[in-house]
């Protein structure tokens, strides 16, 4: 269940209220005259299906709401209402199969925008992630890459594709480019100085390593794995389950493959550069290209929904659920 609370110009209430009241999936609506102050109007607010919510949203935005009000989207964990049940049952899929496009191009906005906390997120991973190579430490390899932040931009790509959106693109490229060459900078700087200090030698870079050598031997199966583990990270996001993003994090080879790169350089091993910059690549390209179709069958398979599934059965109603 989804509540929207709208603020309105009190000349745009009448068909807000008109598109709510004639919607199926919509619940629990109530409009407070004058309450708003920002803009000056009124306040209005509903509970909807979140199967439903796309429609209505793409309704209030050809009103023009978003331009002279607010639309908020909440997402409502807890909730009882026969009426609401009754508005999930009648709705079309399941709430969590349900993609709400406003709710997931927010996400993919946010995520994607290149800020400090995105960048010392990706020095600090990619730093651990050169500590793992010297070391050839599996253990501290996967806690870089659940570190990394670089799948939010590489999702927001692939959004961007299905959606249509040049802005978010670009975002979300300058965002995934500058992000892996201000950490490889600050890894290769760091590798600079390992070597100066002598706590890191040419022999750690390129000597016998059989825990962490993947990283610079890219094979069919690095691309098999990150279009499988992309597929799940964009279904995380969109169905609002992340606990499956831990697993994409630690299942592809991007932020240890950028550091290899900055140690490789740093120390003079050019095959150690060539092997991470092209598993580097490959897991990106898988990334964004199971992003950019997980997310294209979404819309599609959304886009074919029946505008009404009746589930209930004639005469049970909403009282054959186990809490009424």
């Amino acid at each position: 269940m989804l509540s929207l609370r709208i603020s309105v110009p009190g000349s745009l209430t009448d068909d807000v209220l008109a598109l709510l009241e004639s919607d199926d999936y919509v619940t629990g609506l109530a409009v407070h005259r004058g309450a708003s102050r920002i803009p000056p109007g009124d306040v209005v607010t509903a509970d909807i299906a979140r199967e439903g919510a796309n429609p209505v949203i793409d309704g209030l935005r050809a009103l023009g709401v978003h331009e002279e009000g607010t639309i908020r989207v909440e997402t409502v964990d807890t909730w009882l209402s026969r009426s609401g049940l009754e508005a999930e049952r009648l709705a079309p899929g399941a709430s969590a199969d349900a993609v709400v496009w406003t709710e997931v191009g927010h996400r993919a906005y946010s995520e994607a925008e290149l800020n400090w906390t995105y960048l010392s997120f990706m020095g600090l991973a990619t730093l651990i992630a050169g500590v793992a190579i010297v070391l050839d430490s599996p253990i501290l390899v996967i806690g870089a890459m659940v570190l990394g932040p670089e799948f939010g931009p590489v999702a927001a790509i692939g959004l961007a594709i299905v959606r249509r959106k040049a802005g978010l693109l670009g975002i979300a490229a300058r965002t995934l480019v500058l992000g892996f060459l201000a950490g490889m900078l600050v890894t290769a700087l760091a590798g600079l100085l390992g070597r100066a200090l002598g706590w890191v030698t040419y022999d750690d870079i390129v000597g016998e390593r059989p825990a962490t050598a993947f990283i610079y031997t890219p094979d069919r199966w690095s691309f098999v794995v990150a279009v499988i583990a992309a597929a799940a990270g964009v279904l995380s996001l969109t169905s609002a389950r992340t606990g499956g993003l831990s697993g994409v994090f630690i299942s592809v080879t991007t932020v240890p493959a950028a550091a290899n790169v900055s140690l490789g350089a740093a120390f003079g091993a050019w095959h150690e550069v060539t092997g991470s910059l092209a598993q580097l690549g490959l897991n990106l390209a898988g990334m964004a290209v199971a992003g950019a179709l997980t997310l294209a069958l979404q819309q599609a398979v959304w886009s074919r929904v029946p505008a009404r599934r009746r589930t209930l059965v004639r005469g049970r109603g909403v009282l054959g659920h186990p809490d009424y």
